[in-house]
């Protein structure tokens, strides 16, 4: 009596795994592990900076109809929020690339399909990191009209 594999399984009659599914590096050192611990204690400091970020924003701030440029301007114009903001920021974006990383790793059966869709999750990691940290860090709340006068409820100092 003969068995049936699975449909889509990556056996081969006599019970190993196909060479073209097969994982070629299999000894990784401590690279997972740590991986598994920085999920857990970014995780657990995600939950502090986002819940503190929901109160400031939404309860002590007036509302999400409050939130708008001025809000903005004047919350960046503390360095402190600027800071609290970028950690966010990246920690957010380090903690959900790790999860789909390994999302990749558990899924995708080929070593060509897991470099491709890592490739493409690292780009796009890299470009949100980078675009986020220049929108922090060059937000000008002082914006001008084309006569060179501020448009109301900007933040321009005062000449």
């Amino acid at each position: 009596m003969s068995t049936i594999e699975a449909p889509r399984s990556n056996r081969i009659g006599t019970g190993r795994v196909a060479p073209e599914y097969s994982r070629s590096k299999q000894g990784k050192g401590n690279f997972e592990m740590l991986a598994w611990l920085f999920m857990r204690l970014s995780g657990a400091v995600l939950v502090v900076l986002i819940f503190v970020h929901l109160f400031v924003n939404l309860m002590a701030g007036g509302g999400v109809h409050a939130i708008d440029f001025g809000f903005v301007a004047g919350k960046w114009a503390n360095p402190v929020w600027q800071f609290w903001d970028l950690v966010m920021l990246w920690l957010a974006m380090l903690h959900g690339t790790n999860g789909v990383r390994t999302i990749i790793n558990d899924y995708a059966e080929k070593d060509s399909t897991r470099l491709w869709l890592k490739t493409a999750l690292y780009i796009a990691a890299a470009v949100v990191v980078v675009l986020g940290t220049l929108v922090i860090f060059t937000f000008d709340p002082c914006v001008l009209n084309a006569q060179g006068q501020p448009l109301p409820g900007s933040f321009c100092p005062s000449k």
